[in-house]
């Protein structure tokens, strides 16, 4: 079977997506599968590599070279997105953040009318974007989450309103987030009123609309999720943090965390993270793959963080290693994830007969 593994991309997660993807060629069943790499550049140039029948080396050898651009990689040559149309393939996009994940490629898939891995156009939108997913979750579940406030760019015209509000309706310290960005990108931790400030100018330059939470002092608790009508999940894991704030560079550039599977939290938490984490996927209309990040505090209450429909295949990426505490190894979760893209295609050309 063909693979169309897509990575990259335009946001500020492409080099995550390309570690990622790296490190999920180095399980693929080569005996059953051929992958076609096609790179999303950070320009937004998309460029057909080889098929390749065996794991790459190096990472760099993922960073393709094309007519004007000359790297340590494959060789490709651009292509318009449609180009990458094959019968009888299937896409898996590794891809992470904006114009990756919030549905945008999901719904070129669609128009390819090919099978691809993952959740499809409307959930990965919803999931994508923090503020919509939490209005999600508080009207479709009970669901705990921490208090917030979403601002636009239109309200930050008026800065000394927002920064009342804020104050007014949240105590320190305060995360500011984008959202619609991953992996800790434009995330801040503010303390006083100069450091909300900062945050907020920080947050709108990743996106028009923002997040900002109410700090608790948590545990960070992950699940993963995996299925179409029929969900599974894991047990809990947790990232240890060595530091205050688990920012982009702590998380992908000094990796100084530790990731716990499972979770040493009793019992009853873990069945509650569970259940909470399949509520949440059903809520969003989910399919193939998500992961559930949830805080904990010291007094064991449970806050639903956020939800993430393509999440790192990195080697220290929680996902993956989570199923493998389930017995689900790497190569047997890429073939599950196929299988499931598969069975939604299948199950959508059937609706449309």
């Amino acid at each position: 079977m063909k693979m169309i593994l897509i990575y990259g991309g335009k946001s500020a997660e492409h080099d995550i997506s390309v570690l990622s993807s790296h490190s999920m060629l180095q399980h693929v069943a080569y005996d059953r599968y051929e992958v076609q790499l096609v790179m999303i550049t950070k320009d937004g140039e998309w460029v057909k590599g080889p098929l390749i029948n065996e794991a790459p080396r190096h990472k760099h050898d993922l960073q393709l070279s094309y007519a004007g651009h000359t790297t340590e990689g494959y060789q490709g040559e651009k292509i318009i997105p449609g180009d990458i149309y094959e019968q009888d393939a299937v896409i898996f996009p590794l891809l992470h953040g904006p114009n990756g994940e919030d549905g945008t490629v999901q719904g070129l898939f669609e128009v390819l009318n090919m099978p691809y891995v993952g959740t499809g156009v409307l959930a990965s939108s919803c999931a994508m974007d923090k503020w919509m997913t939490k209005s999600i979750i508080a009207d479709q579940t009970d669901i705990p989450q921490v208090p917030y406030l979403g601002i636009t760019m239109a309200d930050w015209k008026d800065k000394d309103t927002v920064m009342d509000r804020c104050e007014a309706s949240l105590t320190y310290p305060m995360f500011v987030k984008p959202a619609n960005m991953g992996s800790s990108v434009g995330i801040t931790k503010a303390t006083n009123r100069e450091t909300l400030f900062k945050g907020i100018e920080e947050a709108l330059r990743y996106d028009r609309r923002i997040v900002i939470e109410q700090g608790v002092d948590a545990r960070e608790i992950e699940i993963a999720v995996l299925g179409n009508d029929e969900v599974k999940t894991t047990v809990p894991g947790e990232v240890v943090k060595n530091v205050d704030f688990y920012d982009f560079e702590e998380k992908y550039i000094n990796n100084d965390v530790t990731l716990q599977i499972p979770a040493e939290i009793p019992t009853d938490i873990q069945e509650k993270a569970r259940q909470y984490a399949k509520q949440a996927y059903v809520a969003l209309n989910c399919t193939g793959l998500t992961r559930c990040d949830f805080f904990l505090t010291m007094d064991n209450q449970l806050y639903l963080n956020e939800l993430n429909t393509m999440p790192g295949f990195t080697p220290f990426s929680m996902y993956p290693l989570m199923w493998e505490e389930m017995g689900l190894n790497y190569e047997l979760l890429i073939d599950e994830l196929i299988t499931l893209a598969k069975e939604r295609h299948h199950s959508k050309q059937k609706l449309m007969a």
